[in-house]
């Protein structure tokens, strides 16, 4: 998505953000140079977006820079998922807190995911564990292992899947 930031402002906006602006105003296809300086703005350049350093960060996007050829381009900050904050009723809820918090709920959705792949594992061999079947016992340790998934030292971010026999 092209972006654009204001000379004399410094704000960033879109192509079409700055079309609905213009609203009155014929606009080319192809911006020229010559369209951008009836605007006033200049083009800001895509830049990758970095990869946090730890857990418990991200990345928003920053106001743009200059280049050492004089070209925008877009910045990136990484900043704290969590800080410290007093809610209305006067409690404080700490960093650490938070970030407690969070994994809780990640360790729970990933828990969530394995047992729905344990289980859909399992389904896939119940007809063989029906009574008038013997299971074999590759199959049955198979089975068992696929149950004991839960009980890893792992689990459930770090999961060693059984072979199916």
């Amino acid at each position: 998505m092209s972006k654009y930031r204001n000379r004399t402002t410094g704000e960033v906006k879109t192509k079409d953000e700055l079309k609905a602006l213009h609203k009155n105003v014929s606009l080319p296809v192809v911006w020229s140079s010559e369209t951008l300086d009836a605007l006033n703005v200049d083009p800001v350049l895509e830049s990758p977006k970095p990869s946090v350093s730890g857990p418990y960060k991200s990345i928003a996007a920053a106001a743009p820079v200059q280049d050492s050829s004089g070209n925008w381009v877009e910045s990136w900050e990484e900043t704290d998922m969590f800080v410290e904050f007093t809610d209305l009723e006067g409690v404080t809820h700490t960093k650490s807190e938070q970030e407690q918090g969070y994994q809780s709920m990640l360790d729970q959705d990933a828990a969530k995911t394995v047992r729905k792949m344990r289980d859909d594992l399992l389904f896939a061999t119940d007809y063989l564990a029906l009574s008038d079947n013997t299971l074999s016992t590759e199959m049955s340790t198979y089975r068992l292992a696929l149950r004991d998934i839960t009980t890893q030292e792992g689990f459930p971010h770090n999961v060693t899947w059984p072979s199916k026999p």
